[in-house]
């Protein structure tokens, strides 16, 4: 790909799942850290949402898989190239391991993931509480990981626009020509 800005689909898939994920990091956290009746309403939200990220991720992945994306700047520094495809790397495989981990946790608790009234996806593990304990530290270990990832990931955007001021920002700016000034 050529072109100095990713599609308008892949934009928006971007920050569709931008508000998606920072959302479920916190109904996440939240959820670990009550007692209350809210529990219930952050469970019946996280399980749903979880898997319509994993479904956005595994399309936003087609997406960048068929058509690519604009061109590093040609004096962009070897490491930070490096970090550029690993952080992209970690994004993507943490956008879909998660919510198979969290699917996976609450197969092998015997729990179901009900998506919409009626609507349940089968378990993808037996069930097993040693399945399930060592599943239920992964899903939380890989959020704080997920959470410090994104935190970098947003701190090399704001590098890119208010330092560098390179174009990268602006390729997946929701609209064109909108540095952060």
């Amino acid at each position: 790909m050529t072109a100095a800005r990713f599609s308008p689909m892949q934009r928006l898939l971007h920050w569709l799942m931008a508000a998606c994920i920072l959302a479920m990091l916190f109904i996440g956290v939240g959820m670990v850290s009550t007692l209350s009746t809210r529990y219930l309403a952050l469970v019946s939200i996280h399980k749903p949402l979880g898997i319509a990220i994993l479904l956005l991720a595994l399309l936003r992945l087609g997406l960048r898989l068929r058509r690519g994306a604009p061109p590093l700047p040609s004096d962009l520094p070897e490491p930070m190239r490096l970090a550029a495809h690993v952080s992209h790397v970690a994004l993507y495989g943490l956008m879909i391991a998660m919510p198979l981990l969290g699917w996976a946790m609450l197969s092998a608790e015997g729990y179901p993931v009900v998506l919409w009234q009626g609507l349940r996806l089968p378990p993808i593990l037996p069930q097993s509480l040693e399945a399930y304990a060592l599943l239920r530290q992964a899903h939380g270990l890989l959020g704080y990981a997920f959470f410090a990832v994104i935190l970098a990931h947003l701190g090399a955007a704001l590098f890119h626009a208010l330092v560098r001021r390179d174009g990268v920002f602006e390729a997946m700016a929701p609209v064109p020509g909108r540095a952060l000034d």
